[in-house]
């Protein structure tokens, strides 16, 4: 049985149209509407045919929706969810798909008071954005962390859940608080390393005379694929997860100050010790199917 028969996705850009894309793979018989703040990307949707109907404005399109996904930017969340609230069903459940969780909560549920709301967040994605930048396998094997708040409707979980499922995901539950800390860990800080190593690599450009660009095979190009990610979205979740992300980033700088130490004092075997630790940490990162092993990241040549 379809856990949900009419869904509703607000904002069509890569989690937004993939979403769509795997709904029509997976529970054809399901009714897509679909909004988006762009007239262009409507347009585009409209082109592309992944739901049944694009809608005008944010209102109209969850009017008799029994699941709304609002696929937005994290800040955006609580103007978004004020623009449908006047059309929203009192039975609708309301998610997202945003990688930082308390923010949403807060912003979603002064926004909608008295409706169920149950986060989300699908771990997956890629540096591209815009309808055309979907597939409806983007889920598959990845996981999506369902993040419900205290004392939320069971039956609403599980059917957010099952929901995920049918796209392919791996589900986990998990407290929002701790999902927000988990991600800042290995999205958030990583994702501020490369803006900030490709921003210095950027102001060298002139000093290196084009170098950076041409060698970039060393290391750097793996920097830029994340650095490549959509500007608005990774604005709003440094600031909607700043507790979180400052923590990490407090830790982090400790423990770079403790490699520069071993860098200068020629400590060789603290160095090895570290390059160990992290090599098997990739190892676990294969073996539980979260990447593979192909040479050069599986790039063709």
């Amino acid at each position: 049985m379809l856990p949900f028969a009419r869904v509703t996705i607000i904002g069509l850009g890569l989690i937004g149209s993939s979403i769509a894309r795997a709904v029509q793979a997976t529970m054809p018989t399901v009714r897509l509407t679909g909004h988006d703040a762009s007239p262009e990307v409507r347009e585009r949707v409209r082109e592309l045919g992944f739901v049944d109907d694009v809608t005008d404005t944010a209102g109209a399109s969850v009017v008799d929706a029994d699941l709304v996904i609002l696929c937005v930017p994290v800040g955006a969340m609580g103007a978004v969810g004020a623009e449908i609230a006047a059309d929203l069903p009192a039975d609708a459940i309301v998610s997202d798909v945003g990688s930082s969780k308390i923010s949403v909560l807060a912003a979603l549920a002064e926004a909608l008071p008295g409706a169920t709301i149950i986060p989300a967040h699908p771990v997956a994605g890629t540096e591209n954005s815009g309808p055309d930048a979907g597939f409806a396998t983007l889920f598959n094997g990845r996981w999506c962390i369902v993040t419900p708040p205290e004392g939320a409707d069971a039956t609403a979980v599980e059917r957010v859940e099952i929901f995920w499922k049918r796209l392919g995901a791996d589900v986990e539950r998990m407290d929002p608080k701790h999902h927000d800390l988990v991600l800042a860990v290995t999205s958030h800080l990583p994702h501020l390393i490369a803006y900030t190593i490709v921003g210095t690599a950027s102001d060298m450009e002139e000093v290196t005379q084009s170098e950076v660009i041409k060698y970039s095979a060393g290391g750097f190009r793996d920097f830029t694929r994340i650095a490549a990610s959509d500007p608005t979205m990774w604005r709003d979740v440094f600031l909607s997860n700043k507790d979180a992300v400052l923590e990490m980033l407090q830790r982090f700088s400790e423990d770079l100050t403790v490699l520069q130490r071993a860098i200068r004092w020629g400590d060789g075997d603290a160095l090895f010790d570290l390059f160990t630790r992290t090599r098997a940490v990739r190892r676990s990162i294969i073996e539980q199917g979260q990447d593979d092993a192909a040479p050069d990241f599986g790039r063709s040549h």
